[in-house]
């Protein structure tokens, strides 16, 4: 979910028969602490609600039209202009030539654009070194990337999302920003003159589409023209105190908004600057107070995949429909402990990969029995049910460490090899997390896992213990251990495998997906059926009353009438 606005609500503490007390947070801390910067959770059309805006008064033929239309597919074909980046303010840069890195590992060469980049060429376009730590930000409020647009540039600091497909920016003034891009400012800025909009489970936006140069002053080198959407108006989707000004989506075009014809970001770069369709993404905060100082650290890595910030082996699983990166569950442990689920239940009705998501998100059935299991295994079962939907906070004093009573969760993936999976694994400071202190003495938590009615996302709460690779190229999505992914020295998170999936079904995803691209090509025809409908009642009503027939005596049905004489026996 992307983010929400919240509201200041006071807190005041609930004494609990064990040391811990719990924190009535309101909805500040539903805003702060429980928000999710997610797009998935959407109504089940989110391609029609959120769709190029037609007249309602055009027939009903013309809405089918509509609908048909959105099966053929119109790339936008931009021309290629590459230059040294200038620094906001500057004047225009210069087209120059890129030239392709020529980094080595020992299983091979830097691909090109549909390999595999796993070393970088600090002279040439990729130099992943340069973007390492080029993201800032904390779970509570997402991590941002900065990114200079127009001509002369304008610096602003854009969120990063793996679970949305649209990049867009504020165009207009907010109270929530301290920042927006001017159009008008811009030489290069060129508006398509289309209207798009895109919900959220909480917060959406709506503007207008355009073109205009980026440059990403620790990312690839040059300067490339992206399709962007300026907002010009917004629903909770900018959060009070939030650094950030844009949404930088990676996932694939089928979610873009108006149609999957708009060219992703991404796709952009991988066709213009000719690097692997491939990125990799590492978030820092665990252990860290979320929606504090937003100053963690972290790494986007476009076009490859950079050593020093993983540990052991890379772990890949298939990539099952590519919209959202959704993948295969397997099982989840709660302390060792299988939930003995159908591992259907995991896969209701996707399962995704989505930096956007602030918690991990399970569907109701498995996040009951999640929560009983861990209330079972921990030391400390008197817990309100707040805590454990997020309306309350847990305090203990600052003196004490309360992961130690909570057990560690564990969620199978299935391999690239189908007959085998392996597992990631999150110990507490992962999911247990601290939020602000009370006084002197008193830090508070919150519980980083949250109910969700369509879908079970691995949002930053796991994320930040892993390197995740978003591998397009392979469709694939990796897990590393993260260096990062450290509490007072000790790791805390693990990838362990491989294990056998004889004990599970050959395929846990539903055959059937009735995702966004159907559901909006059904949605039109739906339309526009209604429409001919309502076209044919029209019409029959405006008939001029002397075509109608007029009743005489001879019409009227009686006892003696034609009808009743010889009605059926």
């Amino acid at each position: 979910m992307k983010p929400g606005r919240g509201e200041a609500a006071p807190f005041f503490l609930l004494l609990l028969l064990l040391p811990p007390r719990l924190l009535q947070s309101g909805s500040q801390a539903a805003a702060a602490s429980g928000r999710s910067l997610r797009s998935w959770e959407v109504a089940p059309s989110p391609r029609a609600a959120a769709g190029m805006r037609t007249p309602l008064a055009a027939p009903g033929l013309l809405l089918l039209l509509a609908g048909t239309a959105g099966l053929c597919r119109a790339f936008f074909s931009l021309p290629l202009r590459v230059s040294h980046p200038a620094a906001p303010g500057g004047s225009p840069p210069a087209p120059v030539v890129l030239r392709p890195g020529s980094g080595s590992r020992q299983q091979g060469q830097l691909g090109g654009a549909d390999g595999l980049a796993l070393a970088s060429d600090p002279g040439g376009t990729l130099n992943f070194l340069a973007m390492v730590e080029n993201l800032q930000g904390d779970s509570g409020r997402g991590y941002y990337l900065e990114m200079w647009i127009g001509t002369p540039p304008q610096a602003l600091n854009i969120l990063v999302d793996t679970g949305s497909s649209n990049f867009a920016v504020a165009g207009v003034p907010d109270p929530d920003v301290t920042s927006y891009f001017n159009t008008k400012l811009s030489s290069t800025y060129k508006s398509q003159g289309i209207d798009v909009t895109v919900k959220y489970s909480q917060g959406s936006w709506t503007g207008v589409l355009g073109t205009d140069v980026i440059t990403i002053p620790k990312g690839i080198y040059g300067s490339y023209f992206i399709n962007i959407a300026t907002i010009l108006e917004s629903e909770n989707f900018f959060l009070p105190g939030v650094k950030w000004h844009g949404i930088l989506g990676l996932a694939y075009d089928a979610l873009a908004k108006p149609s999957s014809s708009v060219e992703t970001f991404f796709d952009s770069l991988v066709r213009q600057a000719k690097i692997p369709n491939i990125f990799s993404l590492q978030m820092c905060g665990a252990g860290l107070p979320v929606s504090g100082s937003g100053t963690n650290g972290g790494s986007l890595v476009l076009g490859g995949i950079e050593p020093s910030l993983y540990k052991g082996d890379i772990w890949y699983t298939p990539i099952k429909e590519e919209w959202y990166y959704q993948v295969e569950i397997l099982k989840l442990e709660v302390g060792g402990q299988n939930l003995e689920l159908d591992c259907r239940e995991y896969n209701a009705d996707k399962a995704i990969v989505d930096s956007g998501t602030t918690l991990l998100r399970l569907p109701q059935k498995v996040f009951s029995a999640v929560v009983q299991a861990i209330a079972r295994t921990s030391l400390i079962q008197e817990f309100s049910s707040g805590f454990w939907t997020g309306s309350q906070l847990a305090c203990w004093d600052k003196t004490e460490r309360p992961w130690s009573i909570f057990p560690k969760l564990s969620i199978y993936l299935r391999d690239e090899n189908s007959s085998r999976s392996f597992r990631i694994s999150i110990l507490p400071q992962l999911y247990i997390q601290p939020i602000l202190g009370i006084g002197e003495n008193l830090q508070c938590y919150r519980f980083g896992i949250s109910s969700s009615t369509n879908a079970l996302v691995i949002g930053a709460t796991v994320m930040e213990g892993f390197y995740v690779i978003f591998d397009r190229a392979q469709r694939r999505v990796g897990f590393a251990v993260s260096p990062c992914a450290e509490v007072d020295g000790s790791p805390v998170s693990e990838i362990e495998g491989p294990f056998t999936t004889a004990d599970v079904a050959s395929n846990c995803v539903s055959s059937v997906s009735f995702h966004e691209p159907v559901l909006w090509i059904a949605s039109y025809a739906l339309m526009s059926l209604c429409g001919i409908i309502l076209l044919v009642l029209i019409i029959l009503l405006l008939i001029p009353p002397r075509c109608q027939h007029r009743y005489t005596d001879n019409d009227v049905v009686n006892d003696e009438s034609s009808l009743v004489r010889h009605r059926w026996k």
